[in-house]
């Protein structure tokens, strides 16, 4: 039998030949360089062919286009050959900014300005490194092991060094490998996982990670492990206050506490994005605020800019979390106690208030409560709100959409107006909270906005990027010019 192969069928090929050849390109970058490259904030680290065709279609909602292998394929050997030094690049910025303003310059010339300060380097990495404990190995603390090891390149920036938990059984190392190996919402873990049990220690990815069991956060000596002046993330929650946090600095080794909760008191609680320039370096315990509250903030960050929020009420439909019961039983909480995989669950939130800790603008202007519901992961939170200035539903999609590709809280704020997405399709969202478009009410000065959130990676994924923040080891961005699109606020 004969087969016919189409036109549009070889040119698929050829695309994917040319991903295939990106592959150790971007490895190589890695590597020896230390750079970690990215289409549009899509990282390209150890991803496939499928998923680096998959990054290059993205790029359609930034420049309404679809990015071709054929300007990225050169564009990353020209990197490759540059012998750079520690960076974050982002091609699908660097090949628009180009394509935008390259000015008669070949793609070499432009390059090398763009990077002048790192071309030549040799992997060189200005950043020092900050060793990282994580206290507690439940949902977040599983999911920021796997970022923090994947985000650890050349060995500088953020060192996972250890794992505290409780003993929980003879096998207790074995079972928490394998936690982090398999995961019922998120996948395996992509790479490979030694047990140590002689030395109480997990390899994930030539990651060394010891566990140390303990059940007293002051009297650990995380130097007889060869840990100095950590930052130990606190995802028990079992601690929420000043006083309680701060049994963690009476520890040998540890110099900072990030707890991943909201934080009672005085306790700086920050949304990356918002307010994570109020980080100091003197700052000892800081929290990184609730899933929820990272999700909302952003987005009534960016409608109160433009058309001011008089009041609103956030209303979240919750997955239900292991705070729960499975079947009814005793729960010192109200109707926590009921089944969370038979019922919807009526309970409160304090994310709306929360808001004010990292907006003080929005401080009293927000009410909220929350439903829990039968679904392991990603919620979905309804602003309703009303406005200072009317807008339309055109409108304030159009405007939120701008600001999900092209402003400083494009990490944050994501958008989508497909018809047919469900929960399910942002599992691994990195992004806080992703508006809904095709669901926006908006008459005058009322506005009501859906917004999904992954309230466990999307999380997760602030939580590694304040951790960045408090030891201050961002790499070097690129590229630098500043290629947001300029979005008129109203007067």
């Amino acid at each position: 039998m004969q087969h016919h192969r189409t036109e549009t069928h070889d040119t698929w090929l050829e695309r994917e030949a040319l991903a295939e050849a990106m592959i150790p390109l971007i490895g190589r970058l890695y590597r020896e360089n230390n750079v970690v490259t990215s289409i549009h904030g899509r990282s390209l680290i150890n991803k496939s062919t499928m998923n680096i065709l998959k990054a290059h279609r993205f790029a359609r909602r930034i420049t309404t286009e679809e990015l071709r292998l054929e300007d990225t394929a050169p564009l990353l050997q020209l990197l490759a050959d540059l012998d750079l030094g520690a960076a974050a690049i982002d091609i699908g910025r660097l090949r628009f900014a180009y394509d935008r303003s390259g000015d008669g310059r070949t793609l070499e010339e432009f390059v090398r300005a763009e990077l002048a300060d790192i071309v030549g380097h040799g992997g060189r990495d200005e950043r020092t490194s900050t060793d990282v404990v994580l206290y507690g190995f439940g949902r977040i603390g599983r999911l920021v092991a796997r970022l923090l090891i994947e985000k650890a390149g050349g060995g500088h920036g953020l060192r996972l060094r250890a794992v505290v938990v409780r003993r929980g059984s003879d096998n207790d190392l074995a079972k928490r490998a394998s936690l982090l190996r398999r995961d019922s919402v998120h996948g395996p873990f992509e790479g490979t996982i030694q047990v140590d049990e002689a030395s109480n220690t997990i390899t994930a990815n030539g990651i060394r990670i010891q566990v140390i069991y303990s059940d007293d956060p002051g009297s650990i000596d995380y130097e007889a492990y060869g840990i100095h002046d950590a930052i130990v993330v606190d995802n028990t929650g079992r601690w929420r206050d000043a006083d309680g946090l701060s049994q963690h600095l009476k520890s040998r080794g540890v110099a900072k506490v990030l707890l991943t909760a909201p934080g009672k008191g005085a306790l700086k609680n920050i949304v990356h994005g918002i307010n994570h320039h109020a980080i100091e370096d003197t700052d000892r315990i800081i929290t990184a605020a609730s899933c929820t509250t990272n999700a909302i903030t952003p987005v009534l960050k960016a409608v109160n800019d433009r058309f001011g929020v008089i009041h609103g009420h956030v209303e979240t439909v919750h997955s239900f979390t292991n705070d729960q019961n499975l079947i009814d039983n005793f729960h010192r909480g109200d109707r926590r106690g009921r089944s969370a995989a038979l019922n919807m669950v009526l309970t409160e939130t304090g994310a709306a208030t929360a808001v004010a800790k990292a907006l003080p603008e929005l401080a009293g202007k927000l009410t909220g409560s929350s439903i829990r519901v039968p679904t392991p992961d990603v919620s979905i939170a309804i602003l309703n709100l009303t406005l200072e200035h009317g807008t339309t539903k055109d409108e304030v999609n159009t405007y939120l959409r701008e600001m999900s590709l092209h402003s400083g809280m494009r990490k944050q704020v994501d958008y989508i107006d497909s018809p047919e997405v469900v929960s399910t399709d942002f599992v691994g969202s990195r992004r806080t909270g992703i508006v809904d478009g095709l669901a926006t009410i908006a008459d005058g000065t009322y506005l009501v906005l859906y917004v999904w959130y992954d309230n466990e990676f999307g999380y997760s994924c602030q939580v590694v990027r304040v951790l960045e923040e408090m030891a201050a080891v961002h790499p070097p961005s690129y590229p630098v010019a500043d290629l947001d699109v300029a979005v008129a606020a109203v007067p």
